[in-house]
């Protein structure tokens, strides 16, 4: 048996088969916001509630909604407010919500993510659990969360979860991942029972269509609410499902009855990048891998996460 690598491998208890995802929706709503990979941002995450607010929305936070949130104030500030939500558990809610398991950040990084940053990662996540223990009330609700949700949306089944649909830490629907291998992804539609997967985890965004027997099937990962998703950009992303379409959409793809699309959180990036400054100075973890991004943008672009024969939405709204 291979040895475990912190960072680098998937726990068992993180494992689930397609076949959960048979069963009823658990939630229904006309709009619905799933919001991936906030990452502790306060200010990423009252603009989403601004969003949902505006349009009577439901929210769905699934996983790593924790992460740069290391100082106890935004700790409490953050996680007593998404609770107040429909939430599922990413690998940082269920690694901090527990003492060391070995797994590191639990993130499952592939092979090309360098040793370098999944050692970061690591270390991010042993600052975090500190911070944690200091609320051994939110802890525990964060362990009690559910890894996969089905939700439905204009009789549109959705598989929620935080990586993939067969792993909390799971990497199948990443867009390298779709691009590379996507037959891997369109046997996993197959053996699910919903129309759809929303995810996030692997922090780039990507909406892709797939033929499956029973007709069109969408994956839609968000990347990140809470950091740039574009080069050159200063707003998060998350995937909005509804029966009518958004005018803020960035781009989308028409399921059934209903709009899936990416919509752009846009939080206020010169407060955020003064509180990340403060909880993560020069010479962090944190501040190595990420400040770039949160101040730039990763080297990706609209043109590479838009996957769709028949797009809804203009791609040109992006610039």
């Amino acid at each position: 048996m291979a040895e475990a690598k912190p960072g680098r491998s998937c726990p068992r208890h993180y494992r689930y088969s397609p076949a959960v995802f048979a069963q009823a929706a658990a939630l229904r709503a006309e709009s619905l916001y799933v919001v991936g990979g906030l990452y502790g941002n306060p200010e990423a995450l009252a603009a989403v509630l601004e969003l949902a607010r505006r349009e009577d929305a439901t929210l769905v936070f699934n996983g790593d909604f924790n992460w740069f949130d290391a100082t106890g104030e935004d700790f409490a500030a953050v996680n007593a407010t998404v609770l107040r939500h429909a939430a599922l558990r990413g690998n940082v809610e269920t690694e901090i919500a527990a003492e060391d398991s070995g797994a590191g950040c639990g993130c499952g990084y592939p092979e090309w993510v360098g040793d370098a940053e999944v050692g970061r990662s690591n270390e991010i996540l042993a600052q975090l659990r500190d911070t944690a223990r200091g609320f051994p009330s939110l802890r525990a609700r964060l362990g009690a969360l559910p890894m996969h949700l089905v939700a439905e949306v204009g009789g549109v089944r959705i598989g929620i979860v935080h990586g993939d649909a067969g792993s909390l830490a799971g990497w199948r629907f990443s867009q390298e991942m779709l691009r590379e291998r996507p037959e891997r992804a369109r046997e996993l539609l197959g053996l699910a029972a919903v129309d759809m997967f929303a995810c996030s985890h692997t922090c780039l965004p990507v909406m892709q269509e797939f033929a499956v027997p029973r007709g069109t099937a969408l994956i839609a990962n968000n990347g990140a609410a809470g950091m740039p998703n574009f080069r050159d950009t200063r707003f998060g992303l998350v995937t909005r499902i509804a029966t009518r379409p958004s005018p803020e959409a960035l781009y989308g793809a028409r399921l059934g009855a209903v709009c899936v699309e990416a919509v752009p959180v846009h939080y206020d990036h010169d407060a955020w990048l003064a509180r990340f400054d403060h909880a993560w100075p020069s010479g962090s973890a944190a501040s190595a891998s990420y400040r770039q991004r949160i101040v730039s943008g990763p080297a990706y672009g609209v043109e590479q996460a838009m996957r769709i024969a028949t797009p809804h939405g203009a791609l040109a709204r992006a610039a």
